[in-house]
């Protein structure tokens, strides 16, 4: 059942507009790019705005597209002790456990497919630079300074959240699933 969560996440995220078609994880302009969209908007630069959306949110499939080794190598690995907590736990309790035990590899494996996909647009230049800047000012959170970090993180939490809702609807109904 774990299996056909992360087949049923990965497939679903890492197709084309997978994350632009889910409203849950569709992935929107850094905090500190939402304040100024609306004056490159008026600027004529909208055009900008929405180019970056859209090359975060494909970095993002492209991304959670390998996920799946990763995902199955947890999986096999996964412990009796493992599978108990994951039984006797909540709703959410196996992404949990994928979550703890695949974040940091995941991380490392969607960062360089999120930098070589948004290092082709200038603008993604622009923000890290003014991004550090406000981040050592205090006015952007350290974590959204750079936006292949960004994109990365919400990659990542795109897919464990399709996970979490795949394990929900496996286990409310286990034999409709299969």
């Amino acid at each position: 059942a774990l299996g056909q969560g992360i087949d049923a996440a990965v497939t679903s995220l890492g197709a084309s507009d997978g994350f632009l078609n889910n409203a849950k994880v569709t992935s929107p302009l850094p905090p500190a790019l939402q304040k100024v969209e609306r004056t490159l908007r008026l600027l004529g630069r909208g055009g900008d705005a929405e180019a970056l959306k859209l090359a975060m949110n494909h970095a993002a499939e492209a991304a959670v597209a390998e996920a799946r080794p990763v995902l199955r190598q947890a999986l096999k690995s996964m412990t009796v002790q493992d599978a108990r907590g994951i039984l006797s736990g909540g709703d959410d309790a196996g992404t949990q456990y994928f979550q703890r035990t695949t974040a940091a590899s995941l991380t490392a494996k969607f960062k360089p497919i999120v930098v070589s996909a948004t290092e082709k647009l200038q603008i993604a230049a622009l923000y890290d630079q003014y991004a550090g800047k406000a981040a050592a000012l205090g006015l952007v959170k350290d974590e959204d300074a750079r936006l292949d970090d960004y994109v990365t993180a919400k990659a990542l939490a795109g897919l464990y959240s399709v996970m979490a809702d795949e394990e929900r609807a496996i286990r409310n109904d286990p034999s409709g699933q299969a």
